[in-house]
């Protein structure tokens, strides 16, 4: 048996982290749209003409309950009211203190009243006396006035407390019913288990047909019109280097940051000043080495981090370069590298293919063409492209517009058309390029670096597939 479904892929923890990132750094949250909304879903309403359940499942995000306005505006309050009931109570001991002096005064002021009765019982013989021990007790009540004044004080901020509490207690009561009935605690605890189990079964998902591009999320904005940045879709997980390579053209400097943060900052880890100089934007990190097009020629550079040499090149034989069969933004891109999750690929165009798009999947030891596809897609006239899960995704136009408007499959050795919008925020892509660990689009997008969120369609097998 068998279950097709619409995987609506959510940016890895890494991606979040990006995300908020970008925020502390003070850019614009208006540019972090993220689809779908926080929560995940699952419809499974429909059947398709074989009989197959179709689903749509809409994946949380890390820590759903933490981040969720509701639930953080929830704390806030609850807070705000612990601080209250705290100002209360030292209220309430300032109170019962201030009580038993009032206790004593109140004893004093017996006592006054009776010595105003014997002055009045006989007012001739101990007038002067009275008037004596009179005056003493008036001495002693004096500190009772600012005492009084503090109690008005005191109660009025008492006052204003019990109204303030009363209405976030309104607020509170209102929260928790849209929340719903689940304590808290237990209502995070299930999301948490349930979001493992469907991250579990997302790992099972290595591949599948681009259905939907969302984003951009902006990272940063740095550098020139034109550049790349990157980080090693082989990496582990701990592994977060960021990769940074300015302009296409008259450039070796490469920029290595530890982690997005460092990125987001600014704080390099290290700089690489490569042997060549690189042509384009379309290079790749993977498996710890950078490949890359060597200027004014069609041979390709492995250059491993590790150890700062050049570990193979090779010509891609027959293949254009210097703006012979470049985008559509021009700048050199005659040859685009990338990978997925089948391996490393180059994208060109030859003249044996009439300047048309050619898919080589590349050995990433030797960088010997392992085989090649010949497409009838012009390369001149594609914006970009990409690949995900051995299929190259063309967009057909670099500026505002833009869409990916054809694939072709390498698995079957077919094309088709496709009509795939996506927000070109900035007016001008100059690098895309997929990472299979994050399972978002990296671009270059007129001086901003940004990520894209991509939905992959996935057919689902059970272990009861024969």
């Amino acid at each position: 048996m068998s279950v097709a479904g619409i995987i609506s892929m959510p940016p890895s923890a890494r991606i979040l982290n990006l995300l908020l990132l970008a925020l502390l750094a003070g850019l614009d949250p208006s540019k972090t749209q993220i689809s779908p909304k926080e929560g995940w879903q699952v419809y499974s309403s429909a059947q398709d003409p074989d009989g197959r359940c179709i689903c749509t499942v809409v994946a949380p995000e890390q820590n759903l309950c933490s981040r969720d306005a509701k639930s953080r505006q929830l704390r806030q309050l609850l807070e705000k009211v612990q601080n209250m009931s705290q100002s209360i109570e030292v209220l309430n001991l300032r109170t019962q203190r201030d009580f038993q002096y009032v206790l004593r005064m109140e004893t004093q002021m017996k006592g006054l009243k009776a010595k105003f009765r014997q002055i009045e019982d006989d007012r001739k013989t101990l007038m002067t006396k009275h008037f004596q021990e009179l005056k003493e007790k008036m001495d002693e009540l004096l500190p009772l006035i600012p005492v009084l004044e503090q109690y008005k004080t005191d109660a009025k901020l008492i006052t204003q407390f019990k109204e303030e509490i009363r209405n976030l207690s309104s607020v509170l009561t209102g929260i928790q019913e849209e929340i719903g009935a689940y304590d808290y605690e237990e209502l995070h605890q299930r999301v948490l288990s349930l979001e493992t189990r469907l991250r579990d079964c997302m790992k099972k998902l290595t591949c599948g047909k681009l259905m939907k591009i969302t984003g951009p999320i902006t990272i940063k904005t740095s550098g020139t019109r034109f550049g790349a940045w990157m980080t090693d879709p082989l990496a582990s997980e701990k592994n977060n280097r960021v990769w940074y390579m300015d302009s296409y053209t008259n450039n070796k400097i490469v920029r290595e940051y530890k982690s997005v943060a460092d990125f987001v900052s600014g704080a390099e880890s290290r700089t690489y000043n490569l042997p060549f100089k690189w042509a384009g934007t379309n290079h790749v990190v993977y498996n710890g080495s950078l490949y890359f097009n060597k200027y004014q020629s069609n041979i390709i550079i492995k250059y491993s981090f590790d150890t700062g040499r050049v570990l193979a090149q090779r010509s891609l034989e027959y293949a254009g370069f210097h703006n012979v069969y470049p985008y559509t933004w021009g700048g050199f891109s005659d040859i685009d590298l990338m990978a997925d999750e089948i391996g490393l690929w180059a994208i060109y165009a030859t003249n044996q293919n009439a300047g048309n798009i050619v898919i080589s999947q590349l050995n990433p030891d030797t960088l010997e063409v392992m085989k090649s596809w010949n497409t009838g897609y012009p390369k001149r006239s594609a914006g970009e492209s990409f690949m995900i899960c051995g299929t190259l995704y063309v967009t057909n136009s670099h500026l505002t517009g833009a869409k990916v408007y054809y694939s072709y499959s390498t698995k079957t050795s077919t094309y088709e058309y496709t009509d795939i919008p996506f927000h070109n925020q900035y007016f001008h892509i100059s690098m895309l390029d997929y990472n299979a660990r994050d399972r978002a689009l990296y671009a270059w997008n007129n001086g901003h670096q940004v990520l894209f969120n991509v939905t992959l369609f996935h057919i689902i097998k059970t272990e009861d597939d024969t």
